[in-house]
Parts: structure tokens; sequence; C-alpha cells
């Protein structure tokens, strides 16, 4: 099964998404709160998948894209981001994000979003 890390700041957030994926057979979910906890816990688990919002406490979802894939440019990492935030996910495209989900979530985009970027899970 396919290990995701979810990176929000906002818990309700990350648990939104962790019921959405755990209700659909994803079950080796992994969160961090911020962009540091983020690339710290890639280096730990390793994930096949993150899904990481943009906007976030003392490391941005950018910062800690650019931290991860400069080491693992093979990450797969899906952003998230509120409207309106298009500049911002345009970048993250530009720096190796496979795609982004617009909140608010939608469970079946989210579905989607996964099974694109992580097929064989």
């Amino acid at each position: 099964m396919a290990k995701i890390l979810l990176v929000d700041d906002a818990a309700f957030m990350r648990m939104m998404i962790k019921d959405t994926l755990s209700k659909n057979g994803y079950t080796d979910l992994y969160e961090a709160g911020d962009g540091a906890q983020a690339v710290e816990k890639y280096e730990e688990i390793k994930p096949d998948l993150v899904i990481m919002d943009i906007t976030m406490p003392n490391m941005d979802g950018l910062e800690a894209l650019k931290a991860i894939t400069s080491k693992h440019p093979d990450a797969k990492v899906v952003m998230c981001s509120a409207m309106g935030q298009e500049a911002m996910v345009i970048e993250a495209i530009k720096l190796g994000a496979k795609d982004f989900i617009v909140k608010p979530f939608k469970p079946d985009r989210i579905l989607k979003t996964v099974s694109a970027v992580i097929p064989q899970a």
C-alpha cells in the first residue's frame, strides 16, 4: 500500500483528507503540520506521495517542495491551495509538483488526483 504524507497547518484539513483516503483503502497515512516537519518526515518515511498545503507557518509549501525535490527529484508532491493562488500553483508546478488540488476539497477530486499520481496503489 502506498505511503502518503499529508501536510497542512490546519489539523481539520489533514483529518478531512485522511478520512477520505482511509475510506477508500489508503491506510498508510502520515501527517505533518508545516513545511519543516514535512521535509523531516519525508526523509524518515520516504512516502510515495505528499499532499501539501502551500500557505503554512515556519516553512511554506513551496519552500518544503524545493527542499524535498532538490534531494529527491523523483518525489511525487501534490500541492493544495485556496482559490486565488494561481501564481503560487504555477510556481509549484515549475518546482516539480505533479498536480494541485484547490480548496475546499471534494473527496472525488482528492481520490482522482491520488490515483493519477500513484496509479499502482
